[in-house]
């Protein structure tokens, strides 16, 4: 996984400053956001029937009569934590991923977090929900054109981020077993920007890994693939900080 996260050029050659108009590149990347936008309906689809179908709901999740969040079945907890042990078995298990593999374990993983969306269905109100998916998206595009088009190299800049998600992931660790008032909302206010400016970061590095490839067609499938990954993640992490902030609980 690592080979497409690291390695590409620190800079952009001079020869291809003007990228929007290398119609291989837009190939490349459309197949990114074609593969994006269909992990994210199946996610949407999977997290609707986890909350509103009854017969499922019930194996996920502890339900008050009223129909609110109470807490989580055995098979909920599992399924929760199944998208952080899939990324950890993958991190060793595929050092040298095929187009195969590697779209086995971005749809594995879209699946399972969208069965495990369900629980802001149930946390937060329909329409609190849909309006921060809308928000989200249209942050999205604008950060993402934004990584696509700027010709500032942000290496730097994605270094500085991918450190502050590592003291993120901490935080949230401290927040989860020793909850403390007023740092979640912290939590998520650093969580929007670095997702935000991760969104801009990944979105360059997928140009870079493209050139860097030279049309290799089995590596750059590869790189679809992870590449996908890499934006669905940034993608639902930015929708859940931006909900904690701005949703309305149920």
């Amino acid at each position: 996984m690592n080979d497409f996260n690291r390695g590409y050029a620190r800079s952009i050659p001079a020869d291809r400053a003007d990228m929007s108009v290398d119609a291989g590149l837009r190939s490349f990347m459309l197949g990114v956001y074609n593969k994006v936008a269909l992990g994210l309906l199946l996610s949407a689809g999977l997290a609707f029937l986890t909350s509103a179908y009854q017969p499922v709901a019930s194996l996920l999740y502890v339900l008050t009569p009223d129909g609110r969040l109470a807490g989580f079945t055995m098979l909920g907890t599992v399924i929760r934590f199944a998208p952080l042990a899939m990324m950890l078995v993958a991190m060793f298990a595929m050092r040298n991923p095929t187009a195969r593999s590697s779209g086995i374990l971005y749809w594995a993983l879209v699946a399972s977090m969208g069965a495990g969306l369900g629980v802001w269905l149930l946390a937060y109100t329909g329409a609190s929900v849909a309006a921060t998916f809308l928000i989200t998206a249209i942050a999205f595009g604008g950060l993402s054109l934004f990584g696509y088009t700027t010709k500032k190299d942000l290496t730097g800049f994605g270094s500085f981020l991918i450190m502050g998600l590592i003291g993120l992931v901490l935080a949230s660790l401290v927040q989860m077993f020793f909850p403390m008032p007023g740092l979640g909302f912290i939590i998520s206010i650093l969580g929007v920007f670095i997702f935000a400016g991760l969104i801009a970061y990944d979105t360059q590095r997928l140009k870079m890994t493209y050139y860097q490839l030279g049309g290799d067609q089995q590596s750059m499938a590869v790189a679809t693939n992870y590449g996908a990954l890499s934006l669905y993640l940034n993608f639902i992490n930015l929708f859940q900080f931006l909900l904690s902030i701005m949703g309305s609980r149920r």
